[in-house]
C-alpha cells in the first residue's frame, strides 16, 4: 500500500499501556498506545526511536507483534505491523486464564450500611 492509502485504514482512538522492545535486543520499555488499527498504531514514550527501526510490541490478547517504526514526531511515533492483527481483540477485556469463555462475571453489589439519622452530617 502507498502511504496515503494506509491512512484510510480505520483507526480506533484508545489509551492503553504496552511493552515494547526495540530491535529485539533492547530492554523492554512501557509505551502508551494512542490509536490502533489492524496495520499499525501510534505510541508515545520517552525512548528515542528512528524511522525504520525494527521492533516488537506486546499487545493485550494478541501477544508480541513485529513491526517497524514508520514515523517519529517528538515523543510519539507510528508503528507499521509486519502482519495485520485483529485490533478488536486488543480492545477486548482480558479474561482470566481459567475462565469459561461463555461465562460473563457480574460485578459485586455495593454493601449498604445503615446509619442512624442523628449520625448524619448536614451539609
Amino acid at each position: 500500500m502507498a502511504g496515503n492509502e494506509q491512512r484510510q485504514i480505520n483507526r480506533d482512538s484508545l489509551f492503553m499501556l504496552a511493552c515494547l522492545r526495540l530491535d529485539g535486543r533492547d530492554p523492554v520499555r512501557r509505551v502508551k498506545i494512542r490509536n490502533l488499527s489492524s496495520g499499525g498504531l501510534m505510541a508515545e514514550g520517552d525512548m528515542r526511536v528512528v524511522s525504520g527501526t525494527p521492533l516488537e510490541i506486546e499487545l493485550r490478547n494478541v501477544g508480541w507483534v513485529g513491526g517497524t517504526v514508520a514515523w517519529v514526531q517528538d515523543n510519539r511515533f507510528g508503528i507499521a505491523f509486519n502482519e495485520e492483527i485483529d485490533a478488536r481483540s486488543v480492545r477486548a477485556a482480558q479474561a482470566p486464564a481459567n475462565a469459561d469463555p461463555a461465562f460473563v462475571p457480574m460485578r459485586p453489589l455495593a454493601t449498604v450500611t445503615q446509619v442512624e439519622p442523628g449520625q448524619l452530617r448536614k451539609i
